[in-house]
């Protein structure tokens, strides 16, 4: 599914109504009851209590006076307070005309803000997609007077403030809503951490808008949903074996953090690898041979860190860094990783495969002139701050995207950012946002059980670089949601994500 800018979402809108012959008040007709639709499934009129809808001059608040005549309509009593203005749109004088006398009206008075109460339930249709340029006087002290009110606030469209695919500044007046319902496509605002005070809980409603303006128009923006990834997972034929779906190997765990391996090597299993030999520290080897039984086991010679590199002739894909910790002998390891990779080996005769996370990618940041070493289509899964320490810091979460991409690009590499909508960035410059997961996986292990995954997934060779990650990516917060659907988000732990693999990836 692809995210558009705010411009291209005005084009849209212009597409969808000259390639269906529709009037302009009609496709605001469809968004006011998609979002109607939406509301009755959330609240009954007892529930909805007093319902104020705040209307800004434009579309947005053509939109808001629609959805006070439907929802009068549907039972519920709205009362509408408008915001001032030398002009506004035809379409909300239309909707202002339709508008029964029924639905009290009343203009926002600057010195009389009208009043709000902790239980008044308010839809937010100030300002929409189109804003360009923070608020300011009465529309700013409007949105000022709503969060201090802390009512239920739904805002439609966008929360009035907040700019839909660019930061606005700091000390801007913002909505903060509780939900915010859009319309045919996310907003890239809905993704980013430093927008989740305003947004809140979003939906994005289904309108009808132009398929073919959506198919025809491009953006470095996506969003990984269901249909995204569906039968990219190729059938096991039934005469398969065991080298059918590839040898990894997985370089893992030092004295204390042998969890991360033992995680790492039960999600690449689960995964789908036909082969997955593990290569860790001696202290490891017991606890290794009976959590993974169904792993080969290569001990190093140090007894708590990796300090060899073992032949890579046998295997299709390497994952390194879960619990690797940073020392000399594993930076070396990482070096010569990095150096063998590059030259043809194994059964394909193409360069090998990495996935490189955790300590790994630490030891990359601590020493940035090997990033010029990774081979091409690499995998890296930093979370945040492993980011940082590759690229330095971002000013905010818009920037970090950009330095997102930059690296993507200049690396020729795939780097999962980790969070709440794990982005994947590829060597071409594209950002693919992910639809599933929750806040149960926020907790230690899960990023080695995703390592694992993916190296199962790259050591598959009918899976093409871009559609196993994807493919992981969307499979391990999928196992994640299946998991919190049985222990709740708060007693979730990574082990839960592992057993729950298979059936992630069964349901793609």
């Amino acid at each position: 599914m692809k995210i558009l800018s705010a411009a291209q979402t005005r084009q849209l809108d212009q597409a969808t109504i000259q390639e269906q012959h529709l009037l302009s008040v009609e496709l605001m007709e469809r968004a006011a009851t998609a979002f109607v639709r939406w509301f009755t499934s959330r609240y009954t009129p007892a529930e909805a209590g007093e319902i104020l809808l705040l209307c800004g001059p434009g579309n947005n608040g053509g939109d808001g006076l629609a959805a006070a005549r439907l929802l009068r309509r549907a039972g519920y009593h709205p009362r509408v307070a408008l915001l001032p203005a030398d002009k506004q749109s035809d379409d909300w004088q239309h909707n202002r005309r339709l508008l029964p006398h029924a639905v009290p009206v009343a203009e926002i008075n600057p010195a009389h803000l009208p009043p709000i109460g902790p239980n008044t339930l308010v839809i937010d249709a100030l300002f929409g997609t189109g804003l360009s340029r923070p608020l300011t006087g009465l529309a700013a002290q409007v949105v000022l007077h709503l969060n201090q009110a802390q009512a239920r606030v739904v805002a439609l469209d966008l929360p009035s403030g907040l700019f839909a695919d660019a930061p606005q500044p700091a000390d801007s007046a913002v909505v903060r809503a509780r939900y915010t319902v859009g319309f045919g496509l996310p907003k890239l605002a809905f993704l980013l951490p430093q927008n989740a005070g305003f947004v809140g809980e979003w939906q994005v409603e289904d309108i009808g808008l132009s398929e073919k303006f959506i198919a025809d128009t491009a953006t470095p923006w996506h969003y990984t949903d269901a249909a995204a990834v569906a039968n990219q997972l190729p059938a096991r034929p039934k005469f398969s074996h065991k080298g059918t779906f590839g040898h990894a190997l997985l370089l893992a765990g030092s004295w204390g953090k042998m969890g991360a391996a033992v995680l790492a090597a039960g999600a690449c299993l689960r995964g789908g690898v036909g082969l997955l030999t593990a290569h860790i520290p001696g202290c490891g080897y017991d606890i290794f041979q009976i959590s993974q039984p169904e792993a080969m086991c290569l001990t190093d010679a140090q007894a708590d860190f990796i300090s060899e590199l073992p032949a890579l002739q046998p295997y299709q894909a390497v994952g390194i860094g879960p619990g690797l910790g940073q020392e000399a002998g594993s930076l070396a390891v990482l070096r010569q990783l990095l150096e063998a990779a590059t030259k043809p080996l194994g059964k394909t005769g193409q360069p090998l495969p990495l996935v490189i996370d955790a300590d790994a990618l630490n030891l990359l940041g601590r020493h940035r002139a090997l990033l010029k070493r990774l081979p091409e289509n690499t995998v890296l899964t930093p979370h945040p701050k492993e980011f940082e320490r590759l690229t330095g810091p971002a000013r905010d979460d818009y920037h970090r995207l950009e330095l997102l991409r930059d690296f993507a690009t200049h690396h020729r590499c795939l780097v999962v950012l980790k969070g709440a909508y794990t982005c994947l960035a590829t060597p071409t410059g594209e950002l693919h946002f992910n639809s599933t997961g929750n806040a149960g996986m926020a907790t230690g292990g899960s990023g080695d059980v995703l390592t694992g995954l993916l190296l199962a997934l790259r050591a598959h060779a009918q899976l093409p670089a871009f559609e196993a990650v994807r493919l992981g990516v969307y499979a391990h917060g999928r196992a994640g949601d299946l998991a919190a659907a049985q222990t709740g988000q708060a007693g979730l732990v990574a082990g839960d994500i592992v057993r729950h693999i298979g059936p992630a990836l069964a349901e793609v």
